[in-house]
């Protein structure tokens, strides 16, 4: 009996000694890190993506290339027209001088009552061309004293390679780096009416005798699953697709810039392999693994 006990405790030993080997591999692929997190392939030809509490720069394309901006510029718009404190309140009326790139693009036409704010909100949620230079117009001096204000502005928030040539931005001269676009996003972000209206999903604005329903040209904005507090969309030729966004991504609020995109969807792509790629480095530097030293602003 003896012997029979020390044959099968014998047998035991040897099975585990051999099982050893087959589960080291498993064992360490356990332990190991997650293997390493490639930075995007954008379509966007300039780049950036910045934290926006501490200024680290988390990712960056192209950033000091300075190039025309479309309705980004809107931003600024808004920013000047909110500091010159006229009551958001007013009616303005629509005029043939607001005719910024034809009518057939706008459901806006001469005649039109719109409120400064109303016209604020459709400059930043759709984008509507004939309703930015509406407030250029009315603006005190007309155009050229709000381009004068937003070029001044640009130097005093330290875009120091921006210009700025209608409020608009349908010319090609409204130009800036994706660096510089930063720190007009930072700026605009201070202004609760910006964060409201550009990323509001749709405003119904009365337009002689009907009702307009205008609807949000960055279609991120209506998703669950994107925490964004500021947004500007922009295209012309010259530029190509634009989007600049405020949002909360893996903890932490982020400014990202991407301009000259290729194609009507690729900014929108290349926003969502931004946020994938912060999110699967946050988990890297969470599992211990070196993380690349980073710029700061």
């Amino acid at each position: 009996m003896r012997t029979i006990r020390v044959a099968t405790w014998a047998a035991c030993w040897a099975l585990s000694l051999a099982l050893v080997p087959a589960l080291v591999p498993a064992l360490a692929w356990a332990a190991a890190p997650p293997s390493p997190v490639h930075e995007p392939r954008l379509r966007s030809a300039m780049a950036i993506v910045v934290d926006q509490d501490t200024d680290e720069v988390l990712y960056q394309k192209n950033a000091d290339h300075v190039s025309s901006i479309a309705s980004i510029t809107k931003l600024m718009t808004a920013m000047v027209t909110l500091d010159s404190q006229l009551p958001l309140d007013e009616d303005l009326v629509v005029t043939s001088e607001d005719r910024a790139n034809g009518w057939a693009d706008s459901r806006l036409r001469p005649g039109t009552h719109l409120t400064r704010g109303q016209a604020l909100h459709l400059a930043l949620m759709s984008s509507e061309n004939h309703a930015a230079y509406l407030l250029g117009r009315t603006y005190p001096g007309g155009v050229a004293a709000i381009v004068d204000a937003m070029n001044a502005k640009a130097q005093l928030i330290g875009m120091s390679e921006a210009s700025f040539a209608d409020p608009t931005g349908l010319s090609p001269e409204n130009r800036a780096s994706a660096a510089d676009l930063v720190r007009m996003v930072k700026a605009a972000y201070d202004y609760p009416e910006i964060r409201y209206d550009s990323i509001s999903t749709d405003l119904i604005v009365p337009v002689g005798h009907h009702a307009v329903r205008y609807q949000n040209t960055n279609h991120l904005t209506s998703r669950p699953d994107w925490q964004i507090g500021l947004q500007k969309t922009g295209y012309i030729a010259a530029a190509g697709r634009c989007l600049v966004m405020q949002a909360a991504i893996a903890g932490r609020r982020v400014v990202m810039v991407l301009l000259d995109s290729v194609g009507s969807a690729s900014r929108f792509a290349d926003a969502q392999r931004l946020r994938d790629w912060i999110k699967a480095t946050k988990v890297r530097a969470e599992s211990g693994a070196d993380a690349p030293p980073r710029a700061t602003f």
